[in-house]
């Protein structure tokens, strides 16, 4: 595997991947509708374009024979980084990839000069709780998020650096 800045050419495998992450993980949570529809919105190509060039942002893919099997996206504002997207395609899942993808953006936004890290997930998504958690996130604050018209609980987690890491 080989993690690597997101470029313009990654834009198709990184609505792939995010499609196919996307059914497998909100299956049971969203209507298909809501998935294609969210999908198309968040990874359109000028979409994904304005986040690779976007001050304060990291975004990187990770690659198996030059395949792009995940990605993820953060962004630093002040001392604050936020995971906006950070997903591994469903045949891959489970080696290592998603945390090998976090490490690195961790570390991207560190050069910002971050402090705090945050990553919002859907309560309903089991499995992405469970991996930030895994990462030593807390579970600090709740909210709501709006996808095809319906709100939908989330969990806000927070990890903080000192000393070194900062």
């Amino acid at each position: 595997m080989e993690l690597r800045p997101a470029t313009e050419a990654d834009t198709g495998a990184i609505r792939r991947v995010a499609s196919r992450a996307w059914r497998a993980t909100y299956d049971d949570l969203l209507d298909e509708e809501t998935i294609e529809e969210t999908v198309a919105d968040w990874y359109a190509d000028e979409t994904l374009a304005s986040a690779f060039d976007s001050p304060g942002t990291a975004f990187v893919v990770a690659t198996e024979d030059d395949d792009v099997v995940g990605f993820c996206h953060g962004v630093c504002q002040d001392d604050e980084g936020y995971v906006l997207r950070l997903y591994v395609d469903p045949d891959h899942q489970g080696r290592g990839i998603g945390t090998a993808l976090h490490e690195r953006l961790r570390d991207d936004l560190l050069d910002f000069n971050m402090r705090r890290m945050k990553a919002m997930v859907l309560a309903g998504n089991e499995a992405g709780n469970a991996f930030y958690e895994g990462l030593d996130f807390e579970k600090t604050d709740e909210g709501e998020v709006e996808l095809g018209g319906e709100r939908y609980a989330e969990n806000v987690y927070t990890l903080s650096f000192t000393g070194e890491e900062a």
